[in-house]
C-alpha cells in the first residue's frame, strides 16, 4: 500500500505539472484581467544568505521560532547580543541560529555582539514574502511572484504574492506583524484589491500561532457588514483556518505554512 500511495502521488504530481504547462502563463492570465505587472520582487530589504547556504536557510525558515528570531535580529540590526534575541527559543538553539547566520554571511561580529551585514533592512516583510513564494513554487510546483505592483488608477498598494495554481489565479496577502499590529484599514485595503483583481483563490495569511478568531476574524466580519447588505459569514474550516464563500481564506502559521495552504487548496477544489 505505501508503494501504491507513492506512485499515486507521483502521478498526481506529473498530471499537475502537465496541466500547468498547458495553461496560460501567470502573466497572460493577469493580462486577461486587465493587469500588467510593472514592478515585482524588490530586493533592497531581503535578508538573504550566500548562495551555497540558500537551501538550509529555506529549511530553517520553515520553523516559526527561526522566523521570530529573524524579526528580532532585524529590529536590532545595528547591534545585538545572543541574550537580546533569545525570546522564542532556548539560548542553545538561538546560539545555533546566530552561528548559522555568521557562516551564511547574513550577520557579522561587532564589538561584544553582532550586527546585520547588509543594512538597513526595513522589516522582515519582504523576506517572508520571498520565502512563501519559494515555498509555494517548490511544494505545489506552481508559478509565483511576490511584491507585485500594478498600474491601477482605482486601487493601489502591493500584491504580496500572486500565483498560478493549475488554471486559477491565487492572490495572497502576507502579514509578518502579529495580530495586535494589524488594523481594520488593512482589511479594507485587502478586500479592495480582491475586488479589483478578482482572483479565483485569495488567502489572508498572518505569520502567527495565535488565534485568528480573537481579532482578525472579527475585523473581517465588521468590514463585510460595512460593505454588503447581506454579507457572507466567516466560517471555520479547521482549527484557525477560515473561509468566506469558499473563495477567501484566513489562515495563520500554526502547524506549518505549507500544510495550511494545502488545506485551503484542498478545501477550494473540493468545494468547486
Amino acid at each position: 500500500m505505501p508503494d501504491e500511495i507513492r506512485l499515486l502521488k507521483a502521478e498526481i504530481k506529473r498530471l499537475r505539472k502537465k496541466m500547468a504547462d498547458i495553461a496560460p502563463s501567470l502573466e497572460a492570465m493577469l493580462k486577461l484581467r486587465g493587469f500588467r505587472i510593472y514592478k515585482r520582487e524588490p530586493s533592497e530589504d531581503l535578508l538573504l544568505p550566500q548562495k551555497r547556504y540558500l537551501s538550509p536557510y529555506l529549511e530553517k525558515l520553515r520553523r516559526y521560532s527561526f522566523r521570530l528570531f529573524l524579526r528580532d535580529v532585524i529590529k536590532r540590526q545595528d547591534f545585538f547580543t545572543i541574550a537580546e534575541v533569545t525570546r522564542y527559543a532556548t539560548e542553545e538553539v538561538t546560539s545555533q541560529y546566530v552561528d548559522f547566520l555568521l557562516k551564511a554571511g547574513v550577520v557579522e561580529r561587532s564589538a561584544g555582539g553582532y550586527r546585520v551585514r547588509k543594512r538597513p533592512v526595513k522589516s522582515f516583510g519582504e523576506t517572508l514574502e520571498w520565502f512563501v513564494a519559494r515555498l509555494i513554487q517548490r511544494e505545489f510546483e506552481t508559478e509565483a511572484v511576490w511584491g507585485v505592483k500594478f498600474k491601477r488608477p482605482k486601487v493601489g498598494g502591493d500584491y504580496d504574492l500572486i500565483a498560478k495554481v493549475e488554471s486559477s489565479v491565487l492572490y495572497m496577502e502576507i502579514k509578518s506583524s502579529p495580530p495586535k499590529q494589524i488594523y481594520d484599514r488593512e482589511i479594507t485595503s485587502f478586500l479592495n484589491r480582491v475586488e479589483d483583481l478578482n482572483p479565483d483563490i485569495t488567502i489572508f495569511f498572518v505569520d502567527t500561532e495565535l488565534r485568528m478568531k480573537d481579532k482578525i476574524v472579527p475585523m473581517f466580519e465588521a468590514e463585510l457588514q460595512r460593505r454588503y447588505e447581506r454579507p457572507a459569514p466567516v466560517e471555520r474550516i479547521v482549527k484557525e483556518l477560515f473561509h468566506i464563500n469558499g473563495k477567501i481564506f484566513i489562515i495563520n502559521s500554526k502547524d506549518s505554512i505549507e500544510s495550511n495552504i494545502a488545506t485551503v487548496l484542498s478545501f477550494y477544489w473540493n468545494k468547486k
